[in-house]
């Protein structure tokens, strides 16, 4: 986010720091978003940033075994944006301007439009009222304050929806089997292709000891086929009937959600002009919460260290001013 830029430029001042939209060109020179791991590697590479030498960066990438030559073009390409920048930008420009989607309004109504339509595939039209309706009194209180730029309830509806869409097991499945995955793949990808899926199942398998998490599995078309009916199933979602949110790791994706909500339900009962950069940057932690397993959990417990200094701040801008609190 812009406001994530903005710190960082603070942090570490402009002369060391370079913003790279790694995922951008990655999808558009190789066709797939995770070569943006390796081109990032190449890139510090480049830059003499990793005490590590080119060959052994790619007999790892070796050793590995998967997507192994996409991986090394991801690191060259990388290497070579390190080295001219704009060269690579050329060269992928025109691949991302045939990908683009048309442009939306980013207005807080299409925001909320365009993810009520999302939640109510991923679950159905109460979990999606939910969602509205939340959005809908964070804006509303933003109002009675005497704010218009909808900034706190533009935060609440990015990132209350993040916490909401949870890639469980039916959600994989339902975006896998969706005709949008299917029409990716085919603009991407011509000739004769196969796909295989990489699956990391933790309700049946094990933890590796050595690094905490579920080894994958590389399951094939035919299989994938078969898994994709778990879609259908999402009505066990939240009942005592879903195996597969059982998990630690899953309890502790769903417990942010409530989370979110009774941070944000103090917020709205004391925002005022003075404190509302606060409680923004509050509504926004969501956004520290990325990846996978252990390491979004890791990324949360992070996260709940920055918002509870944040929420500390904002208690005390209660009593600054002399609020009350009992704002509804």
């Amino acid at each position: 986010s812009s406001g994530m830029e903005a710190r960082l430029r603070a942090a570490l001042g402009e002369e060391r720091i370079e913003l790279v939209d790694a995922t951008k060109l990655a999808t558009a020179l190789l066709g797939d978003a995770i070569g943006a791991n390796l081109f990032l590697v190449g890139f510090a590479l480049q830059r003499g940033l990793i005490p590590v030498g080119l060959p052994a960066l790619e007999r790892a990438i070796e050793l590995n075994g998967r997507a192994i030559e996409m991986n090394k073009r991801a690191l060259a390409w990388g290497r070579l944006a390190a080295h001219d920048f704009a060269r690579v930008e050329a060269l992928a420009n025109p691949r991302i301007r045939a990908a683009k989607s048309p442009v939306i309004a980013d207005t807080l109504e299409s925001l909320v439009e365009r993810r009520v339509r999302f939640l109510t595939d991923y679950q159905d039209e109460r979990y999606a009222r939910r969602y509205a309706d939340f959005v809908a009194r964070a804006a509303a209180v933003e109002r009675a304050v005497g704010e218009t730029g909808e900034r706190l309830a533009r935060a609440v509806a990015r990132y209350y929806f993040k916490l909401l869409a949870v890639k469980d097991e039916y959600e994989v499945m339902r975006l896998w089997a969706s005709d949008a995955f299917k029409r990716q793949v085919e603009t991407e990808f011509e000739g004769d292709y196969k796909l295989q899926f990489h699956l990391a199942p933790q309700m049946f398998f094990p933890r590796d000891p050595a690094t905490g998490r579920v080894k994958k599995l590389t399951i094939d078309r035919r299989i994938m086929r078969a898994l994709t009916q778990l879609r259908h199933l999402k009505f066990l979602r939240h009942t005592p009937f879903d195996l597969f949110n059982k998990t630690a790791h899953r309890r502790r994706e769903w417990a942010l959600v409530g989370e979110y909500e009774r941070v944000l339900d103090e917020l709205m009962r004391g925002l005022s002009s003075h404190n509302l950069d606060l409680a923004v940057q509050i509504a926004e932690i969501p956004e520290q919460i990325r990846g996978f397993d252990t390491v979004k959990d890791a990324q949360a417990e992070t996260a709940r260290e920055k918002e509870a200094q944040l929420l500390d701040a904002f208690r005390k801008s209660l009593g600054e001013k002399g609020l009350t609190s009992k704002r509804a």
